[in-house]
C-alpha cells in the first residue's frame, strides 16, 4: 500500500515531465528552439556535468537521463525527496516515468494528440507560459518606483486618511411638543433596544426618506452636509452607542430625536503604513495594461475576420442538463480587466440597518 501511494505521488510528478519532454521531441523534429521555464539539471557535489547527461533509460527514442530524473525528484518537497534515497526508491520513481512515457505512446498512437480537448489544454498551458516569460521579469512589484507610490498616496488621500465617522437612527417631527414627549419615551424602555427605537420611528417619524430604513442616517463625518447642521452636531454629542438625545432643532420646522446606533475612530495609515499595499495596486494594474498592450499588438499583427452575423446560429442550451461541471470549458480570463479583488473603483454599498447585541443572560 506505502509503495503504490509513493508511485501516485511520483506519477504526479511525472506528469510536469511529459509536456518538457514532448515539447522537446516537437522542437528537434521541427528544428526549432522554443522558449521555455525548464530549469536544467544542477550538478550537485561529486558530479560532473556528464553524469547529468547519462542515459538511465529509453523508450522508443526518448531518453531519460540522470539529470532529468535527478530533477524531477529534486523539485519534490524535502518530505518526498527523503523517500527517494536509496536505488530502489529511484528505481521506483524512474519506473514511473517509463510507464508515463509508454502510456503517452500509445494515447498519441490512437491520436489523443489531436483530440480537440487536448490541443485546447495544450494552447491554454502554453498561453500560461507566454505570459509568465512576456511579464514575470518585465513587471514586478519592484518595478514599482517610491515616486510612484507617493504620488499615488497624494492623491487618494481619502483611502488612508479618514475622519471620525458616528452613526445615528432619528425621529422627525413637526411639533415641538410631540417630540418632547416622543424623546421621553425615546430614552425609556421604549427605545431602549434598536428594534425598539426603529419602531417608534414607524409610528412617529414624518419623514419618508428615513422611515424606510428605519430612521438609519448612515455614518457621517463632522463635515456632513447630508443632515441639517444641528442634527450633525447633536448626533457627535451623543457620548457612547446607544445613547439618546433630547429634541434637536433643526432651524428648518422640524424637531429630532436621534439615538447613536455606530461610531468609527479616525485612522490615519502613512507613507510607510500604505506603501506595500499601493505597491502591490500599481503592480497588478501596470501588468494588466501592459497584457493588454501587448495582445492588442498580437490582434493588430494577425489577420483577423469576424463575421457577426452567423453569431444568430449559435445557440444556447438554456436547460439544467450537461455542460462541464468543473469549468473546463470556460473561456480564457479577460486579461484587459484587473483582477476581481481589485476593482479599478471601490463601490459604496448600502450600510445594513443596526442590530441589537445578543441579550446577556
Amino acid at each position: 500500500m506505502r509503495n503504490r501511494c509513493v508511485i501516485t505521488m511520483a506519477l504526479v510528478a511525472a506528469f510536469s515531465a511529459f509536456g518538457a519532454t514532448a515539447c522537446q521531441e516537437n522542437a528537434d523534429k521541427n528544428k526549432k528552439k522554443a522558449p521555455t521555464d525548464k530549469v536544467a539539471p544542477k550538478a550537485q557535489p561529486g558530479q560532473s556535468p556528464a553524469d547529468l547527461s547519462t542515459p538511465l533509460a529509453r523508450v522508443d527514442d526518448v531518453v531519460i537521463t540522470v539529470g532529468e530524473l535527478q530533477e524531477r525528484l529534486n523539485r519534490q518537497s524535502p518530505y518526498i525527496r527523503a523517500r527517494y534515497t536509496s536505488l530502489e526508491q529511484k528505481k521506483e520513481f524512474l519506473d514511473s516515468l517509463i510507464r508515463f512515457e509508454v502510456l503517452a505512446r500509445e494515447a498519441e498512437r490512437r491520436g489523443f494528440d489531436k483530440d480537440p480537448e487536448v490541443i485546447r489544454t495544450m494552447k491554454q498551458v502554453m498561453i500560461q507560459k507566454l505570459m509568465k516569460d512576456e511579464f514575470e521579469v518585465r513587471v514586478t512589484p519592484d518595478s514599482i518606483s517610491d515616486a510612484e507610490i507617493k504620488t499615488y498616496y497624494d492623491s487618494h488621500l481619502a483611502e488612508f486618511v479618514k475622519p471620525e465617522e458616528v452613526r445615528a437612527s432619528a425621529i422627525v417631527l413637526r411639533s415641538k411638543a410631540q417630540a418632547e414627549r416622543v424623546a421621553a419615551e425615546a430614552k425609556g424602555d421604549a427605545g431602549k433596544t434598536n428594534k425598539g427605537f426603529r419602531d417608534l420611528v414607524a409610528k412617529y417619524t414624518s419623514h419618508e426618506e428615513t422611515k424606510l430604513r428605519g430612521g438609519d442616517l448612515r455614518y457621517m463625518t463632522i463635515e456632513s452636509k447630508d443632515w441639517p447642521r444641528p442634527v450633525v452636531e447633536g448626533t457627535f454629542a451623543l457620548v457612547s452607542t446607544g445613547d439618546v438625545s433630547g429634541v434637536i432643532d433643526a432651524g428648518d420646522g422640524t424637531f429630532w430625536v436621534l439615538k447613536q446606533t455606530g461610531r468609527r475612530k479616525a485612522m490615519t495609515r502613512t507613507l510607510a503604513d500604505a506603501s506595500q499595499q499601493i505597491r502591490n495596486k500599481l503592480y497588478r494594474e501596470k501588468r494588466v495594461d501592459a497584457q493588454k498592450l501587448f495582445i492588442d499588438g498580437l490582434r493588430n499583427k494577425a489577420k483577423i475576420t469576424i463575421d457577426e452575423a452567423n453569431l444568430s446560429k449559435v445557440k444556447i442550451d438554456t436547460s439544467t442538463q450537461g455542460g462541464d461541471p468543473h469549468g473546463e470549458s470556460m473561456p480564457l480570463p479577460d486579461l484587459t480587466k484587473p483582477p476581481a479583488d481589485q476593482p479599478p473603483g471601490s463601490v459604496q454599498m448600502p450600510v445594513p440597518p443596526p442590530v441589537d447585541p445578543p441579550a446577556t443572560k
